[in-house]
């Protein structure tokens, strides 16, 4: 099956990125080089084209129990122009995905609409689900793919709001919204979807706006560093954030979202699919957990390298890797058992067949 494109794949070649593949599309990984765009968006700013993410929106008299009943956060907490991160898990409490939900404005009608952003390659699944899901209970909801109809650009970084609110018909607007809320606001002459939210760990703003639109708004940020997957890849693991498909993954990582380190985003006081499994993690507790590692020893711990202990006995594996370009020094994601799980517990990372001294550590490594 053939790729998919982002709108702007011809503008980003003749920038001269290179291109790999992702969750079904082929994505810009990077425009100079992945170091220089990583420390561009720590000190200054860069925007990356992420529209190989998914919109799903969603509305009508039962849109808030359908959006309550599929992610495990508490969606009738969120009044319009609220945000919210949340896990999508099956009956198990397995995590299929993790998402950020936006409470859009109410219709005409009055009735609620909202928008959820899959994983890149996931909305298609996503919106069987939600349609089936809703067919099943015989609810009242409107459920439309709309990933197609959008371009989506991250602009992130210490300078990040002033290039938007330059770029912004109205910049106090911009200034003024608080993180996780959102916005319709005109960029450049264009009816954009703003949230004050990000997968860097800096201050910025993901922007939506039309496929028609797209290339007038990339080239309202022409001053701004473009950046592609590599960078945006190193600064998430930077702050321990959980990469869809790799940190955890229904078929090959199975990890409830306790594990994963995100039991901040499951309410058990609403009625979810998984609810009643993760109420049981929740009082038993879990057999490994999701933490960070420093190297100690010369060596880069990389998908799938075991973790032993001092014995050699394996006490868990990494998920994620690399060189942090903030550090200059290898860090990475894992899962440990629990009884090697505190911080500052050393333990081995097999490189090649040798264990390399690390250190666990809860990210984010570096202090934002």
């Amino acid at each position: 099956m053939a790729l998919r494109k982002p709108p702007l794949y011809d503008t980003h070649a003749d920038r001269g990125a290179t291109f790999t593949g992702f969750g079904g599309w082929e994505m810009p990984v990077e425009f100079d080089s992945i170091r220089d765009e990583h420390r561009t968006v720590r000190d200054a700013a860069g925007i990356f084209d992420v529209s190989h993410m998914g919109e799903v929106e969603v509305g009508g008299p039962d849109a808030t129990g359908l959006m309550q009943r599929l992610t495990t956060n508490d969606v009738t907490a969120l009044d319009p122009g609220d945000s919210q991160y949340a896990a999508i898990t099956d009956a198990e409490g397995v995590m299929h995905d993790d998402t950020v939900v936006y409470r859009l404005e109410d219709d005409p009608a009055g009735d609620p609409r909202y928008l959820f952003v899959p994983n890149a390659g996931h909305d298609e699944w996503a919106t069987e689900r939600w349609r089936s899901h809703r067919d099943e209970r015989g609810l009242d909801a409107t459920v439309e793919n709309t990933t197609d109809e959008w371009a989506m650009y991250a602009v992130q970084g210490p300078e990040a709001v002033d290039h938007v609110a330059a770029a912004a018909a109205d910049s106090r607007a911009v200034l003024d919204l608080p993180r996780f809320e959102t916005a319709d606001l005109a960029v450049a002459g264009v009816d954009c979807f703003l949230s004050r939210t990000g997968y860097t760990g800096e201050d910025g703003f993901e922007v939506l706006c039309p496929v028609a639109e797209a290339e007038t708004v990339w080239a309202a940020f022409d001053d701004v560093q473009p950046c592609g997957l590599g960078a945006r890849d190193t600064l998430r693991t930077e702050m321990g954030f959980l990469l869809s498909g790799q940190d955890f993954d229904p078929e090959t990582e199975p990890r409830n979202p306790y594990e994963a380190g995100i039991g901040f985003a499951v309410k058990l006081g609403t009625e979810f699919v998984g609810r009643d499994a993760l109420e049981r993690v929740e009082a038993e507790g879990v057999d490994e957990k999701f933490v960070g590692l420093r190297m100690l020893d010369r060596g880069v711990a990389r998908h799938g390298y075991e973790v032993v202990d001092d014995d050699g006995d394996p006490v868990g594996h990494v998920t994620s890797g690399t060189v942090s370009p903030t550090l200059n020094e290898p860090v990475a994601l894992g899962y440990l058992d629990v009884a090697h799980a505190d911080p500052d517990t050393n333990v081995r990372v097999v490189v090649r067949g040798e264990g390399k001294r690390a250190r666990v550590e809860y990210p984010p490594f570096i202090d934002r």
